[in-house]
């Protein structure tokens, strides 16, 4: 697959979408900084997809690449398609400029670029990806099956994940504005982890690694660890996917509340 995701990771950057190799039929970066290595230089992603066998191709989301909303599909557990069809129902999808099926029987729906944060909806099999995110993109595959590219369209619009967020939980509460003690972050990602689905458990532990890591540097993550294989990933993957996300978040600015502790 090298040189079909070379020539779409071109056409990608040639659109302004900041690029990335993944490793092989997987969702974690094959560069040292993940996300923030991602470049439409078109000399260093021929080099890093002429390097890597058979990689898988991420775009980094959030201006200047694309928004994206994640529907999940869950099997048994449920989907976001329901939730998808209300925001559709109420407009909020216009601007959608491309659909596309992934690996799970999933969708995603890409949006012009913005700076909004990232969201999670897990009661409605929602997550959108934007500023700090990344998605995997065709020809990638995961588990042996593709992500595919079902229609393009004329529109060019944002989705506002404020405007879907009030739609679908318009009672949900504002989030705290202090951080939750880090053993109860933690204990939350680690319950998070152990109920990932096959196909998304690899990405699922890197997102709740770097979210520890985000707020304690120095966390331990061995829960994460344990839930991981509550999810069924083997300790190669999860020992290589902890160490993916050590390394993302070493050339990270500490925290407020860890920057005075570092300078005492």
């Amino acid at each position: 697959m090298t040189g079909a995701a070379l020539h779409q990771a071109l056409a990608y950057a040639r659109r302004g979408w900041p690029v990335f190799p993944c490793q092989p039929g997987e969702k974690i970066p094959a560069t040292q900084h993940g996300f923030r290595d991602a470049t439409t230089d078109e000399q260093r992603i021929t080099t890093w997809f002429t390097r890597h066998p058979e990689p898988n191709l991420a775009i980094a989301t959030g201006t200047p690449g694309p928004d994206v909303l994640d529907v999940d599909q869950h099997g048994p557990a449920g989907n976001g398609f329901t939730a998808f069809a209300r925001l559709h129902r109420a407009g909020l999808l216009t601007g959608a400029t491309a659909y596309v099926r992934t690996p799970s029987g999933g969708l995603h729906a890409y949006f012009t670029g913005t700076s909004q944060h990232n969201g999670h909806l897990p009661g409605h099999h929602l997550d959108f990806r934007s500023q700090g995110g990344y998605i995997l993109a065709p020809p990638s595959h995961v588990a042996g099956h593709p992500y595919q590219l079902i229609k393009t369209t004329a529109a060019h619009g944002h989705l506002d994940w404020d405007a879907v967020t009030q739609l679908l939980q318009p009672h949900r509460q504002p989030r705290p504005q202090s951080r939750p003690a880090p053993g109860q972050a933690l204990s939350h990602l680690a319950r998070w982890v152990a109920n990932q689905p096959e196909g998304n458990r690899n990405a699922g532990l890197f997102w709740a690694a770097n979210r520890a890591l985000e707020a304690d540097p120095a966390a331990d993550l061995s829960p994460l660890a344990a839930a991981a294989r509550q999810a069924g990933l083997g300790d190669p993957e999860i020992t290589r996917t902890l160490d993916s996300a050590r390394r993302t978040g070493q050339n990270q600015p500490l925290p407020p509340d860890h920057q005075a502790e570092a300078a005492n």
